[in-house]
């Protein structure tokens, strides 16, 4: 199954702590970790200094705790935690579907569970309070879609117009339209 994930699986950058200004890459390929460092200083005895790299399969950084602290205080723990599950194959496929397709599954989703979706990390939350998402609800929910509601929906978000009942609907409508009409006595 892993055969159609891209040969990059995580790729990441940074700057060391301070007060280091040295500069970092992490790069994890479906076979390798790629550790790459760029010293920068003012002092002497670094300005000559190359950049360096260190490869290592997937097996041999978890057996490597110096790297594994290396890519610690540079990039975090979180991120050491989840480099240790893409080398134990643990991928998150789920995450790596594109938005188009995420969003096509979501919409079938009861509702309690597009709030609880949304909790799980910060692209499903903006793919669940996204409005093409609640644009495909409000179309599935209801039987048609007028210009009114579009228009009404343009201004305030599908999330929003789905997610506010009826009666002010209503009222937000007419006062929609009576805007309209006052505008258009002002001009004529």
């Amino acid at each position: 199954m892993a055969s159609w994930l891209p040969e990059t699986l995580f790729e990441i950058v940074g700057q060391g702590p301070a007060p280091s200004k040295d500069y970092y890459q992490l790069l994890i390929t479906r076979t390798q970790i790629i550790f790459r460092w760029w010293k920068i200083s003012l002092r002497s005895e670094y300005r000559s200094a190359k950049p360096g790299e260190t490869k290592e399969s997937h097996e041999d950084f978890l057996d490597n705790s110096h790297l594994q602290v290396q890519v610690a205080v540079v990039f975090g723990a979180k991120i050491l935690d989840y480099v240790f599950n893409l080398c134990k194959g643990k991928f998150d496929y789920l995450e790596r579907l594109s938005d188009r397709l995420l969003l096509k599954i979501i919409c079938y989703l009861d509702l309690e569970d597009i709030a609880s979706l949304s909790q799980t990390s910060s692209k499903f939350e903006k793919l669940c309070k996204s409005d093409l998402l609640w644009e495909q609800i409000v179309q599935s929910t209801c039987d048609t879609v007028t210009p009114d509601m579009r228009a009404l929906a343009k201004n305030m978000g599908w999330r929003q117009m789905f997610l506010t009942n009826n009666i002010q609907l209503q009222r937000q409508t007419r006062k929609k339209e009576q805007r309209q009409e006052n505008q258009a006595e002002k001009l004529a």
